[in-house]
């Protein structure tokens, strides 16, 4: 952990993964037993998205206008709770991570505010929690990686398929994967077949990031012009350039010159 050292703030160990803070050039850091950047977040803009997949898993507001319940399976530094927390005060959000230490870092280090009325933290096992709350949810989101991997209770089809069983009518799930994971493509075919092939693939502008967005129903071959539209809105609403993300849609999934073909 040499690279660290130098501007490591805090480190804890417990239950086998040391759950360190970092912090360089007005960034601080949360990584699990190495050097891999799991949160980051910008001490002038804490609850701005300072790692490009966060703001890429944003993309699913390019499809669901209106989300009130989310659901995130993995706390890290709490970069999406704090988004939505911030910016969708309308919107009610329930994050469940199974490290207590990730919770109290996050909480001392991070600034995720204390639960109320639209935030909770739930310390649990992900997967378990998924199978035993029914919902429904509008947004699911999944971002559980230990210090090796995405946690393998969390890519099983039978998880896939407990995911999509809490979602509503026109709910979402959106996965944060690595493209250079040996098993990537096995996932995706998973989520494929488990979506009944309502998946798209995003390229997150960072690293090997690819965000799934997986489609309870069919979004109806949105159209381009739709897309950018909303892109705008949302840009404007929010203070991000979501137009990048349209843009990225072209490079992995079916389309024409009109629409996006799912």
């Amino acid at each position: 952990m040499g690279f660290l050292a130098k501007w490591r703030i805090h480190r804890q160990a417990r239950a086998g993964t040391r759950v360190e803070v970092s912090e360089k050039d007005g960034v601080r850091t949360l990584h699990l037993g190495n050097d891999t950047v799991q949160s980051a977040m910008r001490l002038n803009q804490p609850f701005q998205l300072e790692l490009a997949y966060t703001r890429a898993m944003l993309a699913c507001l390019l499809f669901h206008r209106a989300p009130r319940r989310f659901l995130m399976i993995g706390l890290g530094g709490g970069s999406l709770p704090k988004w939505v927390w911030k910016h969708l005060p309308e919107a009610d959000t329930t994050v469940v991570e199974i490290d207590p230490e990730v919770v109290t870092v996050a909480r001392q280090f991070f600034h995720v505010p204390p639960d109320d009325g639209r935030l909770r933290v739930v310390v649990a096992d992900g997967a378990e929690y998924v199978r035993a709350h029914r919902g429904p949810w509008d947004i699911l989101m999944v971002d559980g990686y230990d210090e090796h991997c995405q946690v393998e209770a969390l890519t099983t089809a039978e998880f896939y398929r407990d995911c999509r069983n809490v979602l509503a009518e026109d709910g979402m799930l959106v996965i944060n994967l690595w493209s250079c994971d040996g098993n990537f493509n096995t996932l995706v075919e998973r989520l494929f077949h488990v979506f009944d092939d309502l998946v798209l693939l995003l390229p997150a502008g960072s690293h090997s990031n690819v965000v799934a967005l997986c489609f309870n129903r069919s979004p109806n071959h949105p159209r381009w012009d739709d897309l950018r539209q909303r892109a705008l809105e949302l840009g404007a609403r929010h203070d991000m350039d979501f137009r990048v993300w349209v843009d990225g849609l072209r490079r992995l999934n079916l389309h024409n010159l009109r629409r996006l073909l799912i």
